[in-house]
């Protein structure tokens, strides 16, 4: 029997190249990723208008994850029994503007994108734990007037 027909050889090759593969993946989705965070994407093409450079600026926020597995077996006689492998990995990336960067011959200012939206939802999320918190402590007010009373409620 040649060494290219020897069944352990062959399987150490394919476990070669399947891990070889699994690297050029995870390689290219982390470059593909890591390419939404570029300068690129925070700032957009500025604009020239008249003797003013005007320059959106952007927030980007990227998250990802990844995960891994493997296996075993073990030699029952003759036979081998056992196997594994596993992987898999997800991610996001959000992007909102945040800013209007202008220059002018006189200066540089900075003017802020207002996104009122999120500030009624953060307002109105305070707003309904305040009351949610508060409604426990009258609860647990009532509860304890009753029990120093001797009665539940």
């Amino acid at each position: 029997m040649t060494e290219s027909e020897n069944p352990e050889v062959i399987e150490e090759e394919i476990e070669a190249l399947e891990s070889e593969l699994d690297y050029e993946i995870f390689q290219n989705t982390m470059d593909n990723f890591l390419a939404t965070a570029d300068v690129e994407s925070v700032y957009g093409e500025p604009i020239l208008h008249g003797d003013s450079l005007i320059i959106p600026a952007a927030e980007v926020v990227a998250v990802m994850g990844f995960g891994v597995g493997s296996g075993g077996g073990e030699e029952k006689g003759e036979h081998k029994e056992g196997g594994g492998r596993g992987g898999g990995g997800g991610g996001r990336v959000f992007s909102r503007p945040v800013a209007v960067i202008i220059a002018t011959p006189t200066g540089v200012r900075v003017e802020p994108v207002i996104d009122v939206t999120k500030i009624a939802l953060a307002a109105w999320t305070a707003m309904a734990f305040m009351v949610g918190m508060g409604l426990r402590i009258r609860n647990a007010r009532s509860a304890l007037r009753g029990l120093n009373k001797g009665t539940w409620g």
